[in-house]
């Protein structure tokens, strides 16, 4: 009797522990830290590659814009540009970052959603000035994509993978 009952205790803790891991949700505010971790590995990098999909052919450019407005995370493009085209038929995509040290660098995955705001589109070129000059908010040209189910990977030489989603 004593195994049936230390059995069950030990099933019944398991299954306590199995429900609380099936539960992959973070709090909001552990999403938003982990975006702001992003958005500065993202800054000190200064140039970030982005890969896209042109049917079966991988495609990878440089980026150097991202800005969190809103509690969402951004790059932007021009509506124009191929690499926008490919985002729009296929949101799936892949950074990587390299820091100027050249041993850290990170990668992130997700999907982008492009986003009409104009006052989103207006912010993100108030922090940007450098862009006014290619772009502005209303001229139908200017796309900033968020990214949804967003996983970074950080790793470097020196120190483990580290995974965070946000």
């Amino acid at each position: 009797m004593k195994k049936i009952l230390f059995a069950f205790a030990v099933i019944m803790t398991m299954s306590s522990f199995g429900s609380a891991k099936a539960d992959n949700t973070i709090s909001q505010e552990m999403k938003e830290k982990n975006m702001q971790e992003v958005q500065a590995f993202l800054k000190d990098c200064g140039a970030f590659f982005i890969a896209t999909v042109d049917g079966d052919q991988p495609r990878v450019r440089p980026f150097g814009v991202s800005e969190i407005i809103d509690g969402r995370l951004y790059i932007m493009t021009g509506k124009v540009k191929d690499v926008f085209k490919q985002m729009a038929k296929n949101g799936k995509f892949e950074i990587c970052a390299l820091k100027k040290s050249g041993s850290e660098w990170m990668r992130i995955s997700g999907i982008l959603i492009n986003d009409e705001t104009l006052s989103v589109k207006e912010e993100f070129l108030k922090r940007n000035p450098g862009l006014k000059s290619m772009y502005k908010a209303d001229d139908g040209n200017m796309a900033v994509l968020y990214i949804t189910n967003g996983t970074a990977r950080f790793s470097s030489f020196s120190a483990p993978l580290r995974t965070v989603n946000f």
